[in-house]
């Protein structure tokens, strides 16, 4: 639960600080020869898939909220260090991504990640806290399955 507390306002304080530098900055902020930042409002799912939907962000977020709720119930049962973690991080993410969406009705992407004229679609930190949680949560499971007391040797 710290963990969800954590993200979701670091989520919050990037983006307060974001939107007071480089939200009105029409062009991409140059960082680095393969890193901007800019402003892109996403109004659909990953890739801004799913856009076109009436009442979209109404759908995406009661959706969001469902799973958010699931994940929080498999929180208090949770056995594992890591798995809370990575549940946390998930659910940081996924609340900042329905605020966005409740506030804006759409979600804030501002990362800009670029090589040799190939950009990958923008995104932000809730996005990247939910791609570390679920890649935490898959090696965390792959590890507790190894260790898990169900696996014993037959004889």
């Amino acid at each position: 639960m710290v963990t969800a507390v954590i993200a979701l306002l670091l989520i919050q304080l990037t983006q307060q600080v974001l939107f007071a530098t480089i939200a009105s900055v029409k062009a991409p902020v140059v960082v680095t020869p393969f890193f901007n930042l800019v402003t892109v409002w996403n109004p659909g799912i990953s890739f801004g898939m799913l856009q076109d939907i009436p009442n979209g962000q109404w759908i995406l977020s009661a959706a969001a909220m469902l799973i958010v709720a699931w994940l929080f119930v498999w929180l208090r049962k949770v056995e594992h260090r890591s798995t809370a973690l990575a549940l946390g991080l998930i659910i940081g993410g996924a609340i900042g991504n329905i605020i966005d969406r409740i506030r804006f009705s759409a979600v804030f992407d501002y990362l800009d990640f670029h090589a040799s004229g190939y950009h990958w679609p923008a995104f932000n930190l809730s996005d990247s806290f939910i791609f570390i949680g679920v890649a935490l949560l898959l090696f965390s499971t792959l590890g507790e399955a190894k260790t898990s007391p169900l696996q014993q040797p037959t004889n």
